[in-house]
């Protein structure tokens, strides 16, 4: 359903001198903080190791929140008593746009009227090399259009001053931290996400990168219970 209401492909016939990369359906299980079960997943990839440089795509870099960062976000978030929110984007790699032409062969199961049609990628999918990139470079523009700047110090934290106050937003993938002095402003922020993506509020933050978030009256007690 999700990859329906994406448009995430159009079925086109093959061009001839194109050769289309297979796909497979990864099945997972996720667990909470304290390791219970948090739901069974499945998500169709992409065999992005069929690729080829060049061909169907060039750079694949995309940056991740640095430890040192989220340190600081939640140090900020202790010293100024502010509020953390924490937010998933759902499927969040099918929201990236390609530059390329890629071509990949239907999934299992799905069948067509000519053994010749196959799927021709409108937005990014799970295993292809450039999709983290193509991911963040959407939420980036996204940001940017709503008068965010980005941070020169860590690529992935963005920021909006106001007279009312500043908000931050911290991304690593598809995990995302909201803070600030202005509830007002972080509410706000958190209605166009949702106006944008598809997002899950996950509230308060209790876990981020391993890291399990105890808020208490005056200050954060951070462990790494799960980890251990």
């Amino acid at each position: 359903r999700a990859l329906q209401e994406n448009h995430t492909w159009d079925i086109v016939s093959c061009p001839p001198t194109v050769k289309p990369i297979g796909s497979k359906w990864v099945l997972s299980i996720e667990l909470l903080s304290d390791g219970s079960l948090d739901r069974y997943k499945a998500r169709l990839v992409a065999l992005g190791n069929k690729q080829e440089y060049g061909v169907d795509y060039e750079e694949t870099f995309a940056p991740v929140a640095k430890m040192t960062t989220v340190c600081t976000i939640l140090t900020i978030a202790a010293f100024k008593s502010c509020p953390l929110h924490q937010m998933d984007v759902k499927n969040a790699f099918l929201h990236g746009d390609l530059k390329e032409e890629i071509y990949m062969k239907l999934p299992s199961e799905m069948t067509t009227s000519s053994p010749n049609e196959v799927c021709k990628l409108q937005h990014s999918l799970y295993g292809l090399k450039q999709a983290p990139r193509a991911w963040f470079e959407k939420f980036r523009t996204t940001l940017l259009n709503f008068n965010f700047t980005q941070s020169q110090y860590d690529y992935s934290l963005f920021f909006h001053k106001s007279p009312s106050g500043i908000v931050l937003i911290l991304v690593y993938v598809d995990d995302l931290i909201i803070t600030g002095t202005n509830n007002g402003l972080i509410t706000k922020l958190q209605v166009v996400l949702h106006a944008t993506f598809r997002m899950k509020d996950l509230g308060q933050l209790t876990y981020f990168l391993g890291l399990e978030v105890h808020h208490r009256s005056n200050d954060i007690f951070l462990n790494q219970h799960k980890y251990i």
